[in-house]
């Protein structure tokens, strides 16, 4: 592919097309931004190439230019000695050197035809370069942000949170069996605290009784002196 066929596409390209066919967002960007810089420098070498060039076609035509006005010279000078055919021969020369430079001439417009044409893609790709950098950073960071939620979903949609959950359950369950067992073995005994309770109770129980006499013994007056 030649360098202006590659170039254009590159400049004609869209990158939101491309990253959206990636597979991998974070490695086409660099791919496409190291694919402009190495195009950049291609074109700058190119460009250096082509002005070398056009400096050396202008030098050919200065040449040529000064011979078309020597060999005019030198017409007149064989008119003017009669000497027609040294001034036809001279003539002959003359238009040589005059389609050089046509020739060369059109060598200069079709270099600065392919500079200009150049330079404005270079501009656009200079942009686009630009916008592919600035943007590298964000695509990075969301397409690493991506990964790491669909592997946490991978592992969580996997079955193995969900064996994990049971197992902890089992585990709970082992454990209320294990204190099951310890408070069977207390049953019928009586701790100290539960001493002190059972007398706070009798004495409870003490008073209410003997303020139940109370109140019946006053009843049963009460209905006799009526």
């Amino acid at each position: 592919m030649g360098i202006f066929s590659r170039f254009t596409d590159i400049v004609n390209s869209n990158i939101n097309a491309i990253l959206d066919k990636a597979e991998d967002p974070e490695k086409m960007v660099r791919l496409i931004i190291q694919e402009m810089e190495d195009t950049l420098v291609e074109v700058r070498s190119t460009s250096a190439r082509l002005i070398a060039e056009k400096k050396d076609t202008e030098r050919q035509m200065s040449r040529y230019e000064l011979e078309v006005a020597e060999w005019e010279k030198k017409a007149e000078l064989a008119l003017s000695k009669d000497r027609d055919d040294l001034a036809r021969l001279a003539l002959v020369e003359k238009r040589k050197a005059a389609d050089a430079v046509t020739s060369l001439q059109t060598d200069v417009e079709r270099i600065n035809e392919h500079l200009n044409r150049m330079n404005e893609e270079v501009g656009q790709l200079q942009e686009k370069l630009a916008d592919a950098k600035a943007r590298q950073k964000t695509i990075i960071m969301r397409q690493r942000a991506a990964s790491s939620r669909l592997e946490v979903k991978k592992r969580i949609d996997s079955g193995k949170i969900d064996d994990a959950m049971l197992r902890f359950e089992r585990y709970e369950s082992k454990i209320d069996d294990l204190e099951s067992q310890v408070e069977a073995y207390d049953m019928g005994k009586k701790s100290l605290r539960d001493e002190f309770a059972e007398l706070e109770g009798e004495d409870k129980i003490n008073d209410e009784l003997e303020a139940l006499k109370a109140r019946v013994k006053k009843d049963t007056k009460d209905t006799k002196a009526e």
